[in-house]
């Protein structure tokens, strides 16, 4: 590690990932993993969380899953505390489990999909801050880490998704500044598209191979994405909270 002044002594962290068991939460828990972390997944997809639990040991790390829906506070409560039994402390939350919804003009968007966007998207980042920080705060350090999107600035026919995402750059923005002398930090990634289950299918080859308006000429790979989140979730991290870091290959 670098000479950095404030840097933490690196310690065998504890990491809980949410939407962990594939694209960028699957990518960003084996990164985190690589780093000398036990990781808890927490995830709706049962066989693939599994499948990421015996990665993470593949690399001689600790790993559980815990089956988690984001929007139900209970279910979130307990998935930090099976984390704090199982592994003594929870160091690192990194909040990936999103929906894109539907994808039509708003008039054709009921307030039914309104909520499942945002239950998932906001309210599913917010209990798990509530239920993670405290551990934090105990421990003396802690790093937080959640995924935005540029559609925050508006997409007509993703307007649930955009107001979802507009309400958890906010957060981040807020929550940033409230615990980080205590040594919690707060922060985002905003990643444009990655080949991930989200974007993939919703393009045709062809225009994956060469997507209109991208400055690099292709999309990120999830483990790009992945580094920058480690890096925020890292010792390393001395001095940045409350901030959105952009992944998106030279796009907005």
């Amino acid at each position: 590690m670098p000479n950095l002044r404030f840097a933490a002594k690196k310690e065998r962290r504890v990491a809980l990932v949410t939407g962990g068991a594939r694209g960028i939460g699957g990518a960003t828990a084996l990164r985190i993993a690589a780093e000398g972390r036990d990781v808890a997944i927490a995830d709706v997809l049962a066989n693939e969380g599994a499948e990421m639990v015996a990665k993470i040991e593949a690399v001689g790390q600790r790993g559980l899953f815990v089956k988690t829906d984001v929007t139900d506070e209970a279910a979130v409560q307990a998935c930090v505390a099976r984390t704090v039994e199982m592994f003594g402390r929870l160091d690192i939350l990194v909040c990936c489990a999103g929906i894109l919804g539907w994808e039509k003009p708003f008039f054709e968007q009921p307030v039914a999909q309104f909520d499942r966007v945002m239950r998932i998207n906001v309210y599913g980042v917010y209990h798990f801050h509530q239920a993670a920080i405290p551990h934090m705060l105990n421990g003396g350090w802690g790093r937080c880490v959640t995924i935005t999107s540029g559609a925050r600035n508006g997409s007509p026919n993703q307007v649930p998704y955009s107001v979802s995402k507009g309400a958890v750059y906010s957060f981040i923005g807020a929550l940033g500044n409230a615990y980080c002398k205590a040594g919690v930090f707060v922060n985002g990634v905003e990643p444009g598209r990655a080949l991930t289950e989200m974007v993939v299918p919703r393009f045709s080859p062809a225009y994956i191979a060469n997507p209109p308006g991208q400055a690099m000429g292709r999309y990120s790979d999830p483990e790009e994405v992945a580094e920058v989140i480690e890096f925020l979730c890292s010792e390393r991290n001395t001095y940045t909270t409350g901030s959105v870091w952009s992944v998106k290959g030279g796009r907005g």
